[in-house]
């Protein structure tokens, strides 16, 4: 259709953006792979191992020798990702074959080794350390923030990602499905499966570790962004000789084999777009993903800054994972559920699901995809665009809105950080937040132009359908 064809630049451009900053932090892994396997941190204490982070990151030094170490390492998984691209979807079946049971294995090797370690890593320094108690922090709900749309943004993002709903992923996939597939089963599978591994896996490792040797209060203060990076080479250590090397390859290797198979699902549908419009071979179609991977991704990696209390504040990377990696993803998603319901239509749809599978999925679901889902998300998305200071609702109700710096309407105008300028006294302060607020509209600039370019290639590729009758 004329119109919602464009509706498809939203699964290209999400996944296109977030390859460019999701393979930067996949090259990391394979650094730290390598530097455990070396024994870099051999006899490092928790602050050098956070420092070792920091200057891993700044391309201006080197941890290796190696000039823009973080560069190559980003060069490197780039090639990694293109050369399985070029073999098609018999390269990525490959490497998922290798990549998710070494997932379990190793997920599963290092969440017995949280479990059993309870307070045993308890020092005069962290008394109260003890991994059980990091289970009970990270499972202990928050009622609160259910009341916060930015919230519900940011989880909504989270799913949709860790799940390749909002991208155009599914889809492609899709297009490989024979009409008999049992698409319920495979879609119950592989949401399970996923989830037991980013919950279940996940919440047994990092968290459980960290408390386990510091202390729930100390988790608290350094959680966020790079925690894996600046505590678990460390905590590793701690078990001395060879276990502490094969962990730290077992863990960071883990992290790799989990970016690469959602990398190389970002590729995929790019390659299909460009095989069935243009014509692109494998190699081609890989390579110009790679290319363009590049070209968006060298800003995040080039350009990383660190907060005077060492909390990663990437302004680049910042933009391209809320833009692209949080408000594309919801926005899509919407889109797909209208055109499923209402242009493709749901009891077609519904058959089309059902179809040669062995299991149903229930009518009761069809209520909730037709108008639970699409309100929900419209609602989840207004309320991100307008959320009022403070997310008072009540008050913006009673006495007047004023929008909160983290609403969308606010992010938008950089309110926040122009306020910040503002009031800033201090010269390299105010220097500090305009060299932000140039690198955050500059990041912003190349997100429009990646948007804009794929519009022009599906307005292209339309025109070439007109050209040749098969529009």
């Amino acid at each position: 259709r004329k119109f919602w064809k464009y509706v498809g630049v939203f699964g290209i451009f999400t996944n296109v953006a977030v390859a460019a900053y999701y393979c930067y932090i996949e090259s990391w892994t394979i650094s730290y792979v390598f530097h455990s396997l070396t024994g870099t941190f051999n006899g490092m204490t928790q602050g050098e191992v956070s420092g070792f982070y920091d200057k891993y990151l700044d391309v201006r030094s080197s941890t290796t020798g190696i000039p823009y170490e973080a560069v190559v390492f980003y060069v490197v998984c780039l090639i990694l990702n293109t050369y399985i691209l070029s073999r098609g979807l018999h390269g990525v079946e490959k490497a998922a074959k290798i990549g998710v049971p070494l997932l379990l294995v190793f997920g599963g090797f290092l969440g017995i080794r949280s479990l059993t370690m309870g307070s045993s890593m308890a020092t005069a320094e962290f008394p109260d350390a003890n991994s059980i108690a990091g289970l009970n922090f990270l499972w202990k709900p928050a009622f609160d923030s259910l009341a916060n749309p930015t919230v519900w943004l940011n989880a909504a993002g989270q799913i949709f990602f860790t799940l390749s709903v909002g991208m155009g992923t599914i889809h492609c996939y899709a297009a490989y499905v024979k009409s008999k597939d049992d698409i319920a089963l495979n879609a119950m599978s592989a949401g399970w499966m996923n989830e037991f591994v980013e919950v279940v896996l996940g919440s047994l490792i990092v968290i459980p570790l960290a408390a386990g040797f510091f202390g729930v209060d100390w988790l608290k203060e350094n959680a966020g962004f790079g925690m894996a990076f600046r505590t678990m080479p460390y905590m590793f250590e701690q078990w001395g000789g060879v276990l502490s090397a094969l962990a730290g390859m077992m863990w960071f290797g883990l992290l790799f084999f989990a970016g690469i198979t959602s990398s190389l699902a970002m590729g995929t549908p790019w390659m299909g777009f460009m095989r069935d419009e243009f014509g692109y071979s494998r190699n081609k179609g890989a390579m110009s993903f790679g290319l363009i991977v590049l070209l968006m991704g060298l800003p995040t990696v080039l350009i990383y800054n660190f907060a005077t209390n060492g909390t990663v504040n990437s302004f680049v990377f910042n933009e391209y994972d809320y833009w692209a990696g949080t408000v594309s993803l919801v926005v899509f998603a919407l889109a797909e559920t209208i055109l499923f319901v209402w242009v493709f239509g749901l009891t077609k749809g519904w058959k089309e699901i059902n179809d040669g599978g062995d299991i149903r999925v229930p009518d009761f679901y069809k209520p909730i995809i037709k108008w639970i889902t699409p309100l929900l998300l419209l609602a989840v998305f207004i309320g991100s665009l307008i959320t009022p200071e403070g997310n008072d609702w009540v008050n913006a109700f009673q006495n007047g809105w004023v929008l909160d710096n983290g609403s969308i309407i606010k992010t938008i105008a950089n309110a926040g950080l122009k306020e910040q300028i503002a009031t800033a006294t201090d010269p390299a302060e105010i220097s500090r937040l305009e060299n932000q607020l140039l690198y955050t509209n500059a990041a912003r600039v190349l997100l429009v132009l990646l948007f804009a370019g794929i519009s022009l290639t599906v307005y292209r590729a339309y025109a070439k359908r007109i050209k040749e009758g098969r529009a």
